[in-house]
């Protein structure tokens, strides 16, 4: 096994540890976001190693997408997530920033 498939298989049991570490709450909102941060660091770690080790220029200009994009989703999930469980404050107006794909944030 080449320590590309060493570590993607290793960021793959990780992911998939969080997702299912969460006990389900009953409420949809709270359980999707918290089994989707898990989930999309999965996607940062994958594209991190394809930055390491890959080399196809297109794909690791993708990688650098799917970081960016993931990153930005992961910190407006992780604010909502601690506002559904009641443990920040929402701002007026309260939308999570999704930025990237999404357009521009307000």
């Amino acid at each position: 096994m080449s320590a590309f498939d060493a570590a993607m298989d290793a960021g793959m049991r990780r992911m998939m540890q969080g997702m299912h570490a969460a006990a389900t709450s009953g409420n949809a909102d709270v359980d999707f976001l918290a089994m989707m941060i898990p989930h999309h660091e999965g996607a940062v770690e994958m594209a991190r190693l394809v930055l390491i080790h890959g080399r196809d220029p297109a794909t690791r200009r993708l990688a650098e997408d799917i970081i960016a994009s993931q990153s930005t989703e992961i910190a407006a999930m992780t604010g909502r997530l601690a506002i559904l469980r009641g443990q920040a404050k929402p701002a007026e107006d309260e939308f999570p920033a999704l930025g990237g794909t999404r357009g521009e944030a307000r």
